[in-house]
């Protein structure tokens, strides 16, 4: 079984985890829709729902085997209640495709705003 996971900071090609996908199938580019921004949570980004929020996070979606996603769900901490992995809302050509993205648990409040697009590492 498979899935399509849509990575927006450390995960993504060049970025310094990337290595957390390797064996897993690049698909494209990506754009959330609206209404989610980037806040820096200490070297790394969070994805969070922002209604005010244009014109969406850009990342990557990619194609990810049931190993891949257990491996990425240790890495991303959500059996300890860091992220939580659910439903994200792509524009075309996603929109209306079952792509799933990590979500930090954590309030955000306070968290300097990145915007749409992650910089760091």
């Amino acid at each position: 079984m498979s899935g399509l996971l849509f990575v927006y900071g450390t995960l993504q090609r060049g970025r310094v985890n990337h290595g957390q996908l390797a064996g897993q199938r690049f698909v494209g580019l990506a754009r959330t829709v609206s209404g989610f921004r980037l806040h820096d949570l200490g070297g790394y980004p969070g994805l969070v729902p922002f209604p005010a929020a244009e014109p969406g996070v850009s990342g990557e979606v990619w194609a990810v085997d049931a190993a891949a996603l257990a491996r990425l769900d240790a890495f991303e901490g959500v059996g300890e209640g860091l992220y939580r992995r659910g439903p994200v809302a792509l524009q075309a050509p996603y929109a209306g495709t079952a792509v799933e993205a990590y979500f930090p648990v954590a309030d955000v409040t306070g968290r300097p705003v990145v915007g749409d697009t992650w910089r760091g590492p």
